[in-house]
């Protein structure tokens, strides 16, 4: 009798992991999954990294991957937020430093998704960066489509984050 083999997801066993998270129904929170879809159709990905249009499951692949004996060296969360800056203006936040009304949006069972992204920096080791764009507008019901100057920021945000997936140094022998 042969015992199967159960792999872990391909997102776990990725050296580098991208997250294009948000709402695609909610006009500039679709953001995220833009710029996952832009990466997937329009560059030649090395191998090691996974780009993922997660929408709004974000908190079930990141409790995935904090269960997992195998998970990424890096995960990169590419999402939009409202930080008062220059709408479509990209930037970085510290993990520490998210804006409250982006904290409310990852709730998980009273656990934020913010909690769990720290737990994979502070107890596994995984790096963790958050690149943001400043939304124009985020509608009250549902309205798809980005802003003009959110789909302008899609080349430069994919840029962006493949400078800061470069794949990490092999430790582990993978």
């Amino acid at each position: 009798m042969s015992r199967a083999t159960c792999l872990p997801p391909e997102y776990c066993r990725a050296r580098v992991l991208v997250l294009g998270c948000g709402n695609v129904l909610f006009g500039d929170d679709g953001f995220g999954p833009a710029v996952a879809d832009y990466l997937n159709e329009n560059f030649d990905l090395p191998e090691g990294l996974c780009v993922a249009n997660v929408g709004l499951s974000a908190r079930e692949i990141l409790f995935t991957i904090a269960l997992s004996d195998v998970r990424p060296a890096r995960i990169i969360i590419v999402d939009a937020v409202d930080a008062g800056r220059a709408p479509g203006e990209l930037f970085e936040i510290d993990l520490r430093a998210l804006p409250e009304k982006k904290i409310d949006d990852f709730s998980m069972h009273q656990m934020p998704t913010s909690n769990l992204l720290r737990e994979l920096e502070d107890l596994c080791g995984v790096e963790i960066a958050i690149i943001a764009a400043q939304v124009e507008r985020i509608p009250d019901g549902v309205s798809p489509g980005l802003s003009s100057r959110l789909r302008e920021a899609i080349p430069a945000a994919c840029e962006l984050v493949l400078e800061k997936g470069a794949l990490p140094r092999c430790t582990n022998g993978k």
